[in-house]
Parts: structure tokens; C-alpha cells; sequence
């Protein structure tokens, strides 16, 4: 526990979800975890899975749109030691299209996908500083980078993306790096919710993607372990997809437009 104590602390929102709680996993070799979520009882779920195997792992219930939550969540976590990591990886999406999307979905995709992320980094702005070697590490989407339906949801990650660029260039000089990491179709449970309404769900994804397999969380997690660590020193400002190839185009545009076999599937 003592070497415990000492390590830095990476901060992780949305830490109750499969993807959240890869990147947990992965982290919890190097950094004393504060897990953040506003599901606590999820939370304290995965909080224990990781004690069990000899993490140093603590959860702290938030709501990430509410300021006084985050300046609460700060006081607590920083208690824990410096702060050298933060994960925003929480988010979920309301509209499904522009025509039928709500003013309330409207506000609840921009406040939780785009506010909540900046705010929270705001929060804990002056402790990556005063680390002097920090990293910021935030979950986007693919759909952040194309049109793949969910249209507010889809802007909210377009703006992190380019505030996480904007982050990276105004805080290197305290020697924080920004960096971002753009998901494809993740098996989550989200989508394996989707899978019970429509069983064929993950075939029809799959089509669209040039590398035929889908990411795991555990995929997205290997991804910010690598831009948080020293490999990754001089890595600042980038949108990291791990999406299959998904945004480099589908196989069938190039089909139709070529006539060429070449890009049929096998």
C-alpha cells in the first residue's frame, strides 16, 4: 500500500461502462485510480473487481453537468495524491436524427458530451499543471470525424475533438499533452442491447468496415495507455481513430465508383 500511495493518480469519468473500465484495468499497473460515474452502484462494482486484483481504485458518484459535483469531485481526488491523468470517457446519446430530435436531447447530448468534458478538465486544470507532466486523454467518436446518424451527439465529439486540440496547443507549455481517441463500433453493452432487438446488428456494422473485425473496450484502453505513457512523449493535439478503418472509407463507395471486384468482400 505504501508504493500504492505514491503512485500518480489518473482520473477516469464514465469508469462504470466496459469501456470506461478497460481503461481502468489497464492504467491500474502504473496510477491510483479515481473512478468516476454517476451510476455508484456500477461503479462500485468495477471499483472492487480491481481492488481484488491489487489495484489502487476508488469511486466517487458525480454528475459531471453539475459544477459543485466537480468542484467536490476535485477537493476528493486530489486528497489521493497528483494528478497525472485524466480520462473524459463518459457520454451517451439522446437523438437518433435531426428530424427527430428535441430541444431537451439537444441540450442533454451538448451539456454531457461537450460541457461536462470541458468543464471537468477545467476542474482539474491546476493540478495537471502543477504535475508538470500530465496527460488528457479524451474519448470521442468516429462520429465526430463523419455522418453516422445521432446528428447532436455527433457535434458534441466534432467540438471535443477540436477542443482537445485547442487544449494542446494552449496548455503545452505546462507540459500537458491532449490527445483524443475516436472509438468505431465498440462491443459494449449499449450495443449488445441494440443486439437483442436486432440479433444481425454486429453483421450489418461490419459490412461498412474495411478491417473485418470490431473493437473490443479493451482496444480503446490500449490506445490511451499508450498516448499516456512515455512512448507517446511527443504526441499532442491527435485524434487516435480505433475504428477498424471505418474512417477511412467503406469498400463499397470505391466498389461502385471502380466497378471493380476487387473491393468486393470475401
Amino acid at each position: 500500500m505504501t508504493d500504492q500511495a505514491k503512485r500518480p493518480v489518473a482520473v477516469i469519468t464514465g469508469a462504470a461502462g466496459d469501456i470506461g473500465a478497460a481503461i481502468a484495468a489497464k492504467l491500474s499497473a502504473t496510477h491510483a485510480l479515481a473512478l468516476v460515474d454517476i451510476n455508484l452502484e456500477a461503479l462500485e462494482a468495477v471499483a472492487n473487481v480491481l481492488s481484488e486484483q491489487g489495484a489502487d481504485a476508488h469511486a466517487y458518484k458525480c454528475d459531471l453537468t453539475n459544477p459543485d459535483d466537480l468542484t467536490t469531485l476535485s477537493d476528493l481526488v486530489q486528497s489521493l495524491g497528483s494528478v497525472a491523468i485524466l480520462v473524459n470517457n463518459a457520454g451517451a446519446a439522446a437523438t437518433l436524427s435531426l428530424q427527430a430530435m428535441k430541444t431537451e436531447e439537444l441540450a442533454r447530448d451538448l451539456a454531457l458530451n461537450l460541457e461536462a468534458a470541458l468543464n471537468c478538465f477545467k476542474t482539474f486544470a491546476p493540478a495537471l499543471i502543477e504535475n508538470g507532466n500530465a496527460s488528457l486523454v479524451n474519448i470521442v467518436s468516429v462520429n465526430g470525424l463523419g455522418t453516422f446518424g445521432h446528428p447532436s451527439y455527433s457535434a458534441a465529439k466534432a467540438g471535443l475533438i477540436h477542443a482537445t486540440r485547442a487544449i494542446a496547443v494552449e496548455y503545452g507549455k505546462f507540459g500537458l499533452r491532449a490527445n483524443s481517441v475516436a472509438p468505431g463500433t465498440v462491443k459494449t453493452q449499449a450495443w449488445k442491447a441494440r443486439q437483442q432487438q436486432n440479433p444481425g446488428v454486429f453483421d450489418e456494422a461490419l459490412a461498412w468496415y474495411p478491417y473485418k473485425q470490431l473493437p473490443e473496450p479493451e482496444d480503446i484502453a490500449e490506445a490511451v495507455g499508450f498516448l499516456t505513457s512515455p512512448a507517446a512523449r511527443c504526441i499532442t493535439g491527435v485524434c487516435l481513430p480505433v475504428d477498424s478503418g471505418l474512417s477511412a472509407g467503406s469498400p463499397a463507395l470505391p466498389r461502385t465508383f471502380t466497378q471493380s471486384t476487387d473491393f468486393d468482400g470475401l
